[in-house]
Parts: structure tokens; sequence; C-alpha cells
């Protein structure tokens, strides 16, 4: 019983000792990020890279401006984020308190093992993970340690909308805003709760992008559309009026 106990004490000392070191190498091999900054910067000569090598092609200005701009969350459209949200599961994310202490840092041990503890942490991880891997993280490890610093200096509503203005959908066509005017001709802002809700059908986890840009199978385009609503009402982030009333619109390719 004694030597167990000694194993045990040793085990936890030598864990103490070796998991900062392993987590202060890992986070010395990823871009410098430790501010809000350093990550801004890091996307900004992804997405702008990206853009102009399109833009010097003449045949895309119609996706908007090369520059990116700090992320706003108080611009985005409050139907998309609820879509947004209740697909990923996170109905509730800003209705709970955020995680902190052995909480998140349970969280995060339980994912290096392939665990998925519940609760709204789940989704501060989510979109810090895609984050850290949109700015060179790779391997479960890296990804753990750069999601932690992402989260560490971003606030929840700053975590979306950062992950919505840098997702990819084709070339040059990068975040939220360009893939609007790519799919629906108009300005993120000017889309209804049916079209809000057919876009995010292109944003993970569905990734839809080239069914809808191409309007392939409206009908199953509308078919899971409206499940999306419906799961939307169910999620109490809209009223079950507007989300019947959206389901009576017709998929937005076919209007053209």
């Amino acid at each position: 019983m004694r030597s167990a106990l000694w194993i045990t004490v040793f085990g936890l000392g030598l864990i103490a000792i070796v998991a900062p070191c392993v987590y202060l190498y890992e986070a010395s091999q990823l871009p410098a990020l430790e501010t809000e900054f350093d990550l801004q910067k890091l996307i900004r000569f992804q997405v702008e890279g990206e853009r102009m090598s399109i833009k010097l092609g003449q045949y895309a200005s119609d996706l908007g401006p090369v520059a990116y701009e700090r992320p706003d969350f108080s611009k985005l459209p409050k139907d998309l984020v609820a879509v947004y949200l209740s697909q990923q599961g996170c109905a509730t994310y800003f209705q709970t308190p955020r995680e902190s202490g052995a909480a998140w840092t349970g969280r995060l041990v339980a994912g290096l093992v392939g665990g998925s503890p519940g609760g709204d942490g789940r989704c501060d991880r989510l979109f810090a993970w895609r984050l850290a891997r949109r700015v060179g993280a790779d391997g479960t490890l890296a990804l753990t340690v750069g999601a932690n610093k992402v989260r560490g200096f971003l606030t929840q509503d700053q975590l979306i909308a950062y992950e919505l203005s840098s997702l990819w959908f084709e070339p040059g066509v990068v975040g939220v805003e360009a893939a609007s005017r790519r799919l629906f001709k108009r300005k993120l802002a000017e889309l209804s709760l049916a079209e809000a809700a057919e876009f995010a059908l292109a944003l993970p986890p569905h990734s839809y992008y080239a069914t809808l840009r191409d309007c392939q199978n409206p009908s199953l385009i509308r078919q899971d559309r409206d499940i999306m609503l419906r799961q939307l009402a169910g999620d109490a982030l809209v009223s079950e009026g507007r989300a019947k009333s959206a389901m009576a619109d017709p998929v937005a390719c076919t209007r053209e």
C-alpha cells in the first residue's frame, strides 16, 4: 500500500514537472500567438494573399475588398450567428458562465486523449481549435496549446467573429462576407432568415458551399434548410412564427 502511494506521488510530481516543459516546447514551435494582434496579423497575411491572388485575375471584383479588417462581432447578422451556433450544438453558448481554472484545464487534457466533456466549454475549445489550425498549429498537442493561447486572449464573441471572417470557401473567397456576395449577390447584413439558414449549410459542419453555389438539387437544399430552421426554433433562438415564415421562402438560387 505504501509503495503504491509513493509511486502515485512520484508519478504526479513527474507530471507536474514534465507537463509545463512539454507545453512550453509546443508553444515555442507555434507562430507568435500571445495577443489578438498576433492572431490578426497571421490571419490577415493568409486572407489578403488569397484574395489578391484572385483579384489579379480581374474576374472576382464582386467579392469585396482585399484588405482584411479586424472582425467585429456586432456587424454579424444575429440570425446567421444563431443558426451557426445551433448547428454547432452551442445554442446556449452565451447563456452559461465561461469555463475557467480546473474545468477548462480538464477539458484540454481530456481532448488530448480523445475525450469531449459536455458543456459550452466544448464550443470555446472547438472555435479556438479551428483558429489555431488556421494559423499553423498541427497535431493534437500543438492544436491544444494553440487553442488554449487563442482562447486566453479572445472573448466568446471574438472567437466567433474571427472564425467566420477567416473561413475558406474557394480560391479567393475567404470569410462569410465574401461568400455571401458570391452565393447571394448581396451583403451579409441583407440576408433574410431563410437565406441565413441556407447560408449556414455552407459553413461547418455541413460545408455545402459548392452545392449552394451551383444550385445543385434545390429540393434537398430546401429540405436541409428547413430542418435547420426547425432546430433553430427548437433551441429557442428564433420564434416558431419566424421559422415557419422563413420555411415558406423559395431557395435563393431558384429565384434568379
